[in-house]
């Protein structure tokens, strides 16, 4: 290979790096397809194969196996449910891994299961970046995810197009992925998700029970400082009855717990993120862990007691 051929090619590595995606459910999902339609190769992996095979008709190849994901990859990219799943699939895809190959961890696994996470990195000779990301499904499809991320400075060039794709806006809040800081970013914001859905499903619960029409609670609000596009979009679906997950409450039950842990290590008392994992748990014990998380509204009724959207509308 020539110089100028080399050069070349280095070149299109760093435009249109090759990103294996590990784990193409709800959010992953809609990220592979923005990094398609970027122009980046997709290698994509899911246990649950049928999930990587619908991405083919993207263009994205389908591997057999986190190994075969990650071979001859750039970029790669975790997006399962939690910390222990993300070290499983790694290790599956070690025979694969290659010195040097920057790995972006976008999954939402709390500061302790990212320091674990991190050390693996570095057994490889990987380049650790800690980059979850907050948004739900919708954005996720849209491309309009807000990145977090920690890493190497010599990380960012390759990830910027991928970043791009994904994402909105990327911000970087330090240059070491092992330090957990993005992570412990997004718990703080998820923690403020949390306690958003919950007020909002309280609320909408309270009118029903004391007779008022929920979209006075709407009205009340337009156009103040109590308003936001949040407490409309879950009202929706509080309002509607049709709880397809943007964010599942499994989902949702797994990082309330992560806020907790990480309020308890530091010495800080979460009352309100206590009772949403209450209100979380009550839901998955009934078999609603895979509704969206706007649910947490039935949890404030006893089961099989829970409204009928039609009693929303007033005409209670």
């Amino acid at each position: 290979m020539t110089s100028s051929t080399a050069a070349t090619a280095q070149s299109d590595r760093a435009d249109r790096p090759t990103v294996a995606v590990l784990g193409t459910g709800i959010m992953g999902a809609g990220m592979a397809r923005n990094l398609l339609r970027s122009g980046l190769p997709v290698r994509a992996w899911n246990r649950t194969r049928a999930k990587a095979e619908a991405l083919v008709a993207d263009g994205a190849y389908c591997a057999e196996s986190p190994a075969d994901a990650v071979t001859g990859a750039d970029v790669v990219l975790t997006m399962l449910t939690d910390g222990p799943r993300v070290l499983a699939a790694m290790r599956e895809a070690s025979g694969g891994l290659s010195p040097g190959t920057v790995w972006a961890q976008s999954a939402t696994v709390g500061d302790a299961a990212t320091a674990e996470l991190a050390d693996f990195a570095r057994q490889f000779g990987l380049t650790f970046v800690d980059a979850p990301v907050l948004g739900s499904k919708e954005a996720a499809e849209a491309g309009q995810l807000l990145v977090l991320a920690a890493g190497q400075d010599n990380a960012r060039g390759i990830l910027a197009p991928v970043f791009d794709a994904v994402g909105r806006r990327t911000t970087w809040v330090g240059d070491d992925g092992s330090s957990g800081a993005a992570s412990r970013l997004k718990l703080v914001l998820n923690s403020w998700v949390g306690a958003l859905t919950h007020a909002t499903g309280e609320a909408i619960a309270l009118a029903r029970g004391l007779g008022v029409d929920p979209q006075a609670l709407l009205d009340g609000v337009s156009g103040g400082p109590l308003d936001n596009g949040y407490l409309r979009a879950k009202s929706a679906v509080i309002l509607s009855g049709d709880y397809t997950p943007s964010f599942s409450v499994a989902n949702a039950l797994k990082d309330a717990r992560l806020i907790v842990e990480a309020g308890e290590r530091a010495g800080v008392r979460l009352d309100v993120a206590r009772a949403g994992v209450a209100r979380f748990e009550r839901l998955e014990r009934r078999g609603q862990g895979d509704r969206d998380m706007a649910a947490t509204y039935l949890a404030s009724f006893e089961e099989g007691q829970e409204p009928s959207p039609g009693a929303l509308d007033g005409r209670l």
